[in-house]
């Protein structure tokens, strides 16, 4: 038991030396770092000036395509996530598939969705819409151009996100009856009613009054000028059906949306739940092909994201450059410091400094040197974030601040590597004698 307890003291006290050590060698490095920093600093700006500028021009590429891409993701938020839709026209055409099968096609009806609606399993909510852009919109004297109508069924709110800042949803009397109601945007009410709650009023669509029975919460401008919710109208599909035709083979057409479950990954189970029902509606033969679309959503985001990873390299060789005139600074500035210090290492290993300690000092100095030059060129990207650029919503994330410091610290330790295995491998006797 006794030999236990001093096994375990001997241990303790082996550990606590080398923590001791490992401080030491830290706040030395350190030391000297800050040395090297001060004792000729137009030489260590200079040196530090590539990692600053290589650190700058990496992190800033990588934040700019980060804050553009989200924000064009945002951009097609209207056609909502884990989605898939059921229309006439796909997202993306083959090449090699005749236009006029396409235009043949018949388009996606009413009673489609109710069929939908009722036998799909693998949903979390089903909605027909259709729209209709470049409408005015007028109560009174005052009037509101250029805006977008849309007729939803009463699941549109479960598939898509749907926010009001005042008033209340449709009801499902109002939707299966066609009533005379609308949610309007925050631009149409400031337009129609500068002056008053919009609420309990009415507004002219074509003629046709409709009642205001809520407003969408504010959306803000796209950054590609999509559409977006301030500047829309949205009355009951059946009531867009009195004032614009959507038929299977005329009129506007309609897109039937559906959101998929949690339970199912990918929308694989949905996706081929969707091509049975709709071949059986349609009836189908085994041999024809689909008259229908099914287009998911995220196919949008993903060739997004295509795009932003060929610009995110381009930032690498823009930034790689300057960072490896910067590796260099970092290494002279090594190579000087070994040279001016040699005295210093003789006497450390005279006095029993081993060879690893030796080469982590000079090693954690260039690292710490060259993050002194990265962080310096994330803080200058930082600054370009609080410059305001309109609606795009530019911002500095926590992943490429750490991207930064590590490329700042892998550079640092190339770039010292060498400079610390010679100092490292000095005779001591030799090394005191330098003067």
């Amino acid at each position: 038991m006794l030999d236990r307890l001093l096994s375990l003291y001997s241990i303790s006290v082996s550990i606590a030396h080398t923590l001791v050590q490992v401080i030491r060698l830290i706040f030395e490095s350190f030391r000297f770092a800050w040395n090297a920093l001060t004792t000729n600093l137009l030489r260590t700006i200079l040196s530090l000036l590539g990692v600053t500028i290589g650190i700058f021009a990496i992190i800033a590429v990588f934040t700019i395509v980060d804050s553009l891409e989200n924000s064009i993701k945002n951009s097609f938020a209207f056609l909502g996530t884990n989605v898939i839709n059921v229309e006439k026209w796909p997202y993306g055409f083959d090449g090699n598939y005749p236009w006029w099968k396409y235009m043949n096609r018949p388009q996606v009806t009413y009673a489609e969705y109710e069929f939908l609606d009722a036998n799909l399993k693998y949903d979390n909510g089903v909605s027909i819409y259709a729209e209709r852009g470049g409408n005015t919109f007028k109560q009174g004297n005052n009037s509101s151009s250029g805006n977008h109508l849309l007729g939803v069924s009463y699941t549109y709110a479960d598939v898509f996100e749907f926010e009001l800042e005042s008033g209340r949803y449709f009801s499902p009397q109002e939707n299966a009856n066609a009533h005379n109601a609308a949610i309007i945007g925050v631009n149409i009410a400031e337009d129609l009613f500068p002056n008053a709650s919009a609420l309990g009023q009415t507004i002219k669509i074509r003629g046709l009054n409709y009642q205001v029975i809520g407003i969408s919460k504010r959306e803000g401008e796209s950054i590609i000028g999509t559409p977006s919710k301030d500047n829309a109208v949205f009355i009951p599909y059946k009531a867009f059906l009195k004032l614009y035709y959507s038929g299977q083979y005329g009129g506007l057409g309609s897109t039937i949306a559906i959101k998929g479950s949690d339970a199912d990954p990918g929308l694989l189970n949905l996706e081929a739940e969707l091509q049975e029902l709709m071949r059986r509606y349609r009836r189908l033969k085994p041999l024809d092909e689909d008259s229908f679309a099914l287009n998911r959503t995220e196919a949008i985001a993903n060739q997004i994201g295509i795009m932003f990873q060929a610009i995110g390299i381009a930032g690498w060789f823009i930034g790689g450059f300057a960072i490896l005139v910067g590796g260099f600074g970092i290494a002279n500035i090594m190579f000087v410091s070994v040279k001016e210090r040699t005295n210093i290492i003789g006497i450390q290993k005279s006095l029993g400094a081993k060879n690893y300690f030796v080469l982590l000092q000079f090693l954690f100095e260039a690292i710490f040197l060259s993050l002194i030059g990265g962080g310096l060129g994330v803080f200058l990207v930082f600054l370009i974030t609080l410059i305001p650029m309109g609606s795009l919503e530019v911002f500095l994330s926590f992943k490429n601040i750490i991207l930064g410091l590590s490329v700042a610290a892998i550079i640092g330790v190339i770039s010292g590597i060498v400079p610390a295995f010679m100092a490292s491998r000095m005779d001591p006797v030799i090394a005191i004698r330098t003067q």
